[in-house]
Formats: structure tokens, C-alpha cells, sequence
């Protein structure tokens, strides 16, 4: 599959690997995968900024978008930026 941009897109599901014929991890492929564990409570931050550039969080969110897009039946979004759909809410007194 290939993202709006023409670059490959790998999806992260392996179910969804294996349904459009990519094999998931086997243990060789698994094997140079890094773990940690930390004690419930004392895990780290979601906050990304300081050790990845945007660029590295966009190529990590992509493929989750592609997904969603996906799971909900519909096509991606091709209509340009302008012509997004959005609300715009102004925030009451107070």
C-alpha cells in the first residue's frame, strides 16, 4: 500500500498483515526488538518531542491513520487543505 505521498506505507496489525498476504514477525524477525519494563505507575511520558523530529512522529502516526481510514469504510481524504471540513468553536465568558 502506498500513502498519499507515493512511500510505502507498513501496516502494524499482523492480522491485517497476514489478510493482505505479509507474513507477521517470526521469532528471528522479533528477536532484535527492544523491550523495557518499568514498574506500574513509574512508566515513561507519551511525549515524544525530545527524542524524535516531527518528521519521525508523522512516519509513526501515518500508518495508524491509514488504518483508522480503513476500519471505517471510507477513502482516504484527497480534497486540499482549504477545503477541509472543520468547526470552529469560539470559547463562552468566563
Amino acid at each position: 500500500m502506498e500513502s498519499w505521498s507515493g512511500s510505502r506505507v507498513f501496516r502494524y496489525n499482523r492480522a491485517v498483515k497476514r489478510r493482505h498476504g505479509h507474513p507477521g514477525p517470526d521469532a528471528s524477525g522479533r528477536r532484535g526488538w527492544i523491550v523495557r519494563k518499568y514498574a506500574l505507575g513509574h512508566e515513561p511520558g507519551d511525549d515524544l518531542s525530545a527524542s524524535t523530529t516531527a518528521e519521525e512522529r508523522l512516519a509513526m502516526m501515518w500508518p495508524l491513520a491509514v488504518e483508522a481510514w480503513a476500519l471505517s469504510g471510507a477513502g482516504i481524504p484527497d480534497y486540499d487543505r482549504r477545503a477541509a471540513p472543520v468547526r470552529k468553536f469560539r470559547r463562552g465568558p468566563g
